[in-house]
């Protein structure tokens, strides 16, 4: 027992001086961490879309349509440039570099007060998608904070007359009419991130994604550079069993990947205020990801003859991974048949774990 604990220690004694000695690795284990967290936090920090370029045409120059453009310019979604109402070509309105127009049309006013409204006509980027439903929501929203403003205008300005024989009316008829008026809205509770902020959501997909890059990528390497350079032979012609080599070639990386790990977790909970609430529970999460990282490094390794293939091979596995292991959308958007397929990548179900632990022990009441 002794003798086997030696050996692979020898093992990994080895496979550690090889990353101390060898500066590419050691720069890609110090840097690239920490980058990565950086640049992929602040690309994730927040979701809202804001200054979307759009170009404002007013056809309908009429005090009620100026109290509109008034309300949609204070709507932080858009940045407006106003074109004259002139312009013709409606179908090259998105050729003025911009991703949204919204045409009012003549008349608009009118249509209003005669109660049968003309519909604004609005332009979209389809080949953005996520600009053009935040558009479209922004637009909504800005006609009915402007439809709430007018309603109460039109109440300030009724005869006496009229506020007279509404009083004569029943208490509950009245009542009906008020809430009627009113906008029904139903009132949000969020449990689990109060501020709702995106970057909760997709913290467990970074740290998973620079964890696989990583261990991956450095583990298909270390068998074929072995072999590469001749010394795996020497390796199996030792005393040592395969059981031992493998042990050892996986515990330097597998220290590495720790010390990483509590990197990355410093820089998420000090630069962006993610929660950790399960610490006990996070690190074994992580610890079998890491395992099963290794193990799939390895098994890239042992197939591939040159450390180019071993590179070639992993970002052959990583690519499909991040797109269809639920990192940073929802597994619910891939179509039946993909989402059974994503259950074999273990990011897959790191993601899953990762974020029920980063969840605040709370329930329902």
């Amino acid at each position: 027992m002794n003798s086997s604990i030696h050996a692979i220690l020898s093992v990994a004694y080895k496979e550690f001086l090889h990353i101390y000695r060898d500066k590419r690795v050691l720069l890609l284990l110090l840097i690239l961490p920490p980058l990565f967290i950086l640049l992929f936090g602040y690309a994730f920090e927040s979701s809202d879309i804001t200054d979307v370029p759009s170009l404002l045409v007013n056809r309908d120059n009429t005090p009620r349509t100026q109290r509109f453009i008034d309300v949609v310019l204070q709507n932080k979604t858009f940045r407006w440039r106003q074109a004259p109402p002139e312009i013709t070509n409606e179908s090259d309105l998105l050729a003025h570099h911009v991703q949204v127009a919204l045409v009012v049309p003549p008349g608009w006013s009118d249509s209003l007060n005669a109660g049968n409204p003309k519909p604004l006509t609005l332009y979209l980027d389809g080949s953005d998608i996520n600009t053009g439903s935040a558009a479209e929501g922004g637009v909504q929203k800005s006609l009915a904070d402007f439809q709430m403003k007018e309603r109460d205008l039109i109440v300030e300005d009724l005869p006496d007359e009229v506020i007279e024989l509404g009083k004569q009316l029943p208490v509950q008829i009245r009542k009906q009419f008020v809430s009627l008026m009113e906008a029904w809205s139903a009132k949000k509770t969020v449990l689990y991130n109060p501020k709702e902020r995106f970057i909760d959501y997709v913290i467990p997909g970074i740290i998973g994604l620079i964890l696989q890059l990583l261990t991956v990528t450095l583990m298909a390497c270390t068998i074929a550079r072995e072999r590469e350079s001749g010394t795996l032979y020497q390796l199996m012609v030792t005393s040592l069993k395969r059981g031992e080599i493998v042990i050892g070639k996986i515990l330097p990386y597998l220290g590495v990947s720790i010390v990483i790990i509590a990197g990355i977790a410093f820089v998420a909970g000090f630069q962006f205020h993610v929660p950790f609430y399960q610490p006990p529970a996070l690190m074994l999460i992580c610890l079998l990801f890491l395992l099963c990282s290794l193990g799939l490094g390895l098994l890239i390794s042992a197939f591939s003859k040159t450390q180019t293939q071993a590179i070639q091979f992993s970002v052959f596995f990583l690519l499909p991974v991040f797109v269809l292991s639920g990192a940073f959308a929802p597994l619910e958007q891939l179509p039946k048949a993909i989402q059974y397929l994503s259950e074999i990548f273990p990011l897959t179900h790191f993601c899953r774990a990762f974020r029920t632990c980063i969840k605040p022990r709370r329930r329902f009441t």
